[in-house]
């Protein structure tokens, strides 16, 4: 185990979220005891490091990934490459990235990373072979792979909920709704966010559940969540498509005047982005609402 590079990292993560060590410390050890564990002269009790994850908003496991991983940037590396194929919908790309790996001993015996394969697998089961019950039955399966009764879900873990949130959102609403409760409750115990998208996510898709649902004032009103999110976080990502579904809602409800405003706050925020799919469309919908008086 490399105590130097786990010192180090605590010591990063701390003061990215601007923690003094006393402050890190309060009802874990003393002040010194953070200090001798930041510099690499001692390694923390699993205890105590289980409860400094906790407080610096990251799971356990990261830093004994980084104690003990000899080529952690190759694992990185694999997870962003997965990430901007899932994003991108590359979804046979991404799968040789899958199979490429599934033997590689960094993930095959690393539970986190072979979660990270499992997901991945899943939704590809999904957009590829659309096959709900495979699809839904490995995602299921990844979250069971890192993960005991009575431990608080990761990030990731939620993000493989948000997977089967949005599967059910197009295949059966009600079961949809019952999954985004129960991210809403996840959530609650998350102490920190090392990635904020993740609710900002839940938000927009559960908004988009709620309208199918036909629950439009509801629906809004995640939205309006999420907005607030997104500006407290100064964060462009889903803003557009956040006020695009409120635009929507009150088309729905014949408020068509409300609906074009929303619509021209989407539009601005996706020619910020240079989006050049979405623009036109919503272009053509304010121009159809105006027509309509």
């Amino acid at each position: 185990m490399d105590f130097s590079a786990v010192g180090k990292k605590i010591k990063e993560l701390r003061k990215n979220i601007g923690l003094s060590q006393e402050e890190l410390s309060e009802g874990i050890c003393t002040q010194a005891q953070i200090s001798k564990i930041e510099k690499g002269i001692v390694f923390p009790y699993a205890s105590t490091l289980y409860l400094i994850s906790q407080k610096l908003g990251v799971d356990v496991n990261y830093f004994f990934d980084i104690g003990m991983t000899p080529r952690l940037d190759y694992v990185q590396e694999v997870e962003k490459q997965l990430k901007i194929a899932r994003r991108e919908h590359r979804f046979n790309e991404m799968m040789e990235i899958v199979k490429a790996e599934e033997e590689n001993p960094l993930f095959a015996q690393n539970t986190k990373n072979s979660q990270n394969l499992l997901w991945h697998k899943g939704i590809y089961f999904y957009e590829v072979e659309k096959d709900v019950n495979k699809a839904i039955k490995t995602m299921e399966e990844a979250i069971e792979i890192n993960h005991s009764v009575t431990k608080v879900y990761t990030e990731r873990e939620i993000e493989i909920l948000l997977s089967i949130g949005a599967i059910l959102g197009k295949e059966n609403l009600e079961k949809a709704l019952l999954v985004f409760e129960e991210i809403s409750e996840r959530l609650k115990h998350l102490p920190h966010f090392n990635d904020y998208t993740i609710k900002t996510r839940h938000l927009y898709n559960y908004s988009r559940v709620l309208t199918r649902l036909n629950q439009l004032k509801e629906s809004s009103d995640y939205c309006e969540k999420g907005i607030k999110w997104c500006l407290e976080k100064d964060s462009l990502y889903l803003l557009g498509q956040l006020h695009y579904q409120i635009g929507y809602n009150h088309e729905l409800l014949g408020n068509n005047e409300s609906a074009k405003k929303y619509m021209q706050k989407a539009l601005v925020v996706f020619e910020l982005q240079n989006d050049h799919v979405f623009s036109p469309l919503i272009r053509n919908k304010i121009e159809e609402l105006t027509e309509l008086g």
